[in-house]
């Protein structure tokens, strides 16, 4: 199966409107709203984790550095 080209696009259209007849602009305007609703939600989750993350790097100092000493074969047990 290839892409879609615009011979099957146009039987697609032609089964649309035989399906939906009168209903297609309320269709299309049920649809529309879903998207517009769907991209309000994700714009809330954006903003929801921003807050997140900049409420964190304000707890943290940003002097603080934390490290942590891993001991290899070359430095364990004295050797030199």
């Amino acid at each position: 199966m290839g892409p879609i080209g615009w011979q099957e696009l146009l039987i697609l259209a032609v089964i649309g409107i035989l399906i939906f007849g009168k209903r297609l602009p309320e269709v299309g305007r049920s649809v529309g709203k879903s998207i517009v609703e769907f991209k309000k939600g994700l714009a809330g989750i954006d903003e929801e984790v921003e807050a997140a993350v900049s409420e964190k790097s304000k707890q943290v100092e940003p002097d603080t550095v934390h490290t942590t000493e891993v001991e290899t074969p070359a430095t364990a047990g004295g050797a030199a």
